[in-house]
């Protein structure tokens, strides 16, 4: 890749997570379709299938999931210095605006039209949630080992109170234990090696 080309790159995604990072309100699953709209239908990044692994994977991992997607998109397209440049894109709004708030705004939570504004965000954001949520367990729950899944992590959390690290440690164990007596690992490997063969 050409120094100019690399160099627009890292624009492209310096400016595209900045972009993502001023939206940042609720964090986590709430940016599931500004991250969908804006790295898979515009600019074709990613698709939606990785994008749901790469919140899978970011859920699972310390950190904001956000960010880490923005690691990963970033390393996807140029590596090490892209992951870093993608990752200081979001983040570096907050930084601005935190800043802001703690040179000119003393008790900024005190404030009375601050209130008011926060209520009105945390409403938009719960409807944000709730649609974000929809989606991605619509994309996420495939058959009835999925729904099984699902309910059983739910009744976990909520009724029994276990915490969600034991849920995804769970989850992901049973994951792999499924496909290994389904023999996905074997189907998948033969497919490889097609496909190997096939390019010489």
């Amino acid at each position: 890749m050409l120094m100019k080309e690399r160099l627009k790159l890292l624009w492209d995604l310096f400016s595209v997570f900045f972009k993502i990072g001023i939206c940042t309100f609720g964090g986590g699953i709430a940016m599931l379709p500004i991250l969908q709209r804006e790295l898979a239908d515009k600019r074709g990044w990613t698709d939606e299938n990785e994008l749901l692994d790469y919140f899978a994977i970011g859920q699972s991992t310390p950190g904001i999931i956000a960010v880490n997607v923005a690691t990963f998109i970033g390393f996807k397209k140029a590596g090490v210095v892209g992951g870093c440049v993608a990752t200081f894109g979001m983040v570096f709004p907050s930084i601005i605006i935190i800043t802001l708030i703690a040179m000119f705004l003393s008790n900024f939570a005190d404030i009375v039209w601050v209130k008011k504004a926060m209520s009105g965000i945390n409403v938009a954001v719960a409807a944000i949630l709730t649609s974000a949520v929809y989606k991605f367990a619509k994309k996420s729950v495939k058959g009835i080992f999925g729904l099984i899944l699902l309910l059983a992590s739910f009744v976990l959390i909520f009724l029994f109170n276990v915490n969600t690290i034991w849920i995804i440690l769970g989850s992901a164990l049973l994951g792999v234990v499924i496909a290994a007596c389904r023999g996905d690992f074997k189907k998948s490997a033969v497919k490889n090696q097609n496909e190997t063969s096939e390019a010489k």
